[in-house]
């Protein structure tokens, strides 16, 4: 920052120098998603003044009383003293049979519906399996960007992953690019989230095809995340068992398996639960290699009473009562909850305007050939800035969120936002805050020296 505007930002600039002096970090640009939120809390906390929190994606959204109620009354009826069957509980696997039914339009049968706790322990799992179905595979693909903890993730467990941003690969272009990681005969599984956090981006059907055809050719398994299941508005996928559905590689393949989260489209992200459907083939495959680990070959027997068991002997009771009560709801028509989300998409709108009209940019601003759609995040780039400048700068002006260079993307200018934390009323703040940045920064220079 320029010396001579250090006195003229919202926020205090002796209070943001002394806290990134105290979390020590060698580099803020390169921070995690929650260490940001530390620095945003502890800045907060000292200067009195509220930021505009784009660093989190956490659900804006009060939990259904249709949830909270079912909860409530498990409880009530003492399920808190009963330890869960590891592998959920009949009634919520059969909501989940029929929610996928409903809004993919694919058929699975209960036993391959998994609650888990929330989609991270989905995923966690799925990673663990996959790696010992074949030893000779032992590389993920990540179709980027992504959510950076699926990649800590493997870290934590000492696994291989390979990656590539798909900005530049859509359409046919994605067949070849995916061939050459799987001609290498190492990867076991190829993951990616639809819609997309960070970018927004969704595959079209025709991606998805190629991706299905590429799975069974080559035998890896797709893990599909769909933590933002339907919040694509473009079209209405809120009717069950009516088209249009959630677009998904599960129409073009047997190998896969689908993280489904209650977080964001059910606003249930505080209970952690969410949902892991298994094909039936892939749930009935035989893997030699798994025996090696555990006291079954089959991989929805393994997943289940193998990997899932020791993690934590399923999910916590009183949660499933109340997803399977959303679910039953949302199935038989008479809970609309994509129509209760439909406001990120509103709020996504009018702040891209906000920062556009302040010189911003959208960082990943097509799908394919379309306008990306509005949505729980968008992308953002300030003229002379890396992604990794432009968030500590942003600190300074009462405005977090994080840089894309934490999500395996390539385009460093870029920082990924979040509306779900940002109320209407903040807007006139926004829109200030940015004014103020644009008139300081009207040709971009930067003081982050750690970043250069």
């Amino acid at each position: 920052m320029k010396e001579q505007f250090r006195n003229d930002t919202p926020i205090n600039y002796e209070i943001v120098q002394n806290i990134l002096g105290k979390m020590n970090l060698p580099c803020v640009g390169k921070a995690s998603i929650r260490e940001i939120k530390k620095i945003i809390d502890l800045i907060e906390r000292e200067s009195g003044q509220k930021f505009i929190r784009m660093e989190m994606g956490i659900p804006g959204l009060p939990p259904p009383a249709i949830g909270t109620d079912a909860e409530i009354e498990a409880l009530k009826k003492g399920v808190a003293a009963i330890y869960p069957d590891i592998d959920g509980s009949a009634e919520l696997k059969a909501e989940i049979s029929r929610f996928v039914k409903n809004f993919l339009d694919i058929d699975v049968s209960c036993e391959s519906c998994i609650p888990t706790v929330g989609s991270m322990q989905g995923s966690f799992a799925a990673f663990l399996t996959l790696a010992r179905m074949d030893l000779r595979r032992d590389t993920t693909l990540f179709i980027d960007p992504g959510f950076p903890v699926h990649k800590q993730q493997h870290r934590v467990l000492g696994q291989r992953f390979e990656s590539f941003d798909v900005y530049d690969y859509r359409g046919e272009k994605l067949r070849d690019k995916i061939e050459s990681y799987l001609k290498t005969g190492r990867i076991h599984s190829i993951l990616y989230s639809n819609p997309n956090n960070p970018s927004w981006i969704c595959f079209t059907d025709e991606e998805l095809q190629i991706i299905g055809e590429l799975a069974t050719q080559y035998d890896v398994v797709i893990c599909e995340d769909l933590a933002y299941f339907g919040m694509d508005i473009r079209k209405d996928y809120s009717v069950p068992g009516v088209p249009p559905f959630q677009p998904t590689v599960a129409k073009y393949t047997d190998n896969y398996l689908l993280f489904i989260s209650s977080s964001k489209a059910f606003s249930y992200a505080g209970q952690r639960i969410g949902m892991m459907v298994i094909s039936d083939k892939l749930f009935a495959k035989k893997a030699p290699d798994l025996a090696k680990f555990y006291n079954s070959d089959t991989f929805g027997k393994a997943m289940i009473f193998g990997t899932v068991y020791a993690l934590s002997s399923g999910t916590a009771h009183s949660a499933q009562y109340a997803l399977a009560a959303m679910l039953r709801a949302a199935n038989d028509g008479t809970y609309k909850f994509l129509d209760e989300v439909k406001i990120y998409s509103n709020k996504a709108h009018t702040m891209k305007k906000i920062f556009m009209d302040n010189g911003f940019t959208i960082v990943y601003d097509k799908d394919v050939d379309k306008p990306i759609a509005d949505g729980f995040y968008f992308t953002i780039a300030y003229p002379g800035f890396t992604g990794e400048q432009l968030i500590e700068e942003l600190f300074y002006y009462g405005i977090s969120a994080i840089s894309l260079s934490i999500t395996g993307s390539t385009r460093s200018e870029g920082l990924r936002a979040c509306v779900s934390l940002i109320s209407q009323t903040q807007f006139p703040d926004l829109e200030s805050r940015l004014q103020k940045f644009r008139e300081h920064h009207s040709v971009s220079t930067c003081a982050c020296c750690c970043c250069n």
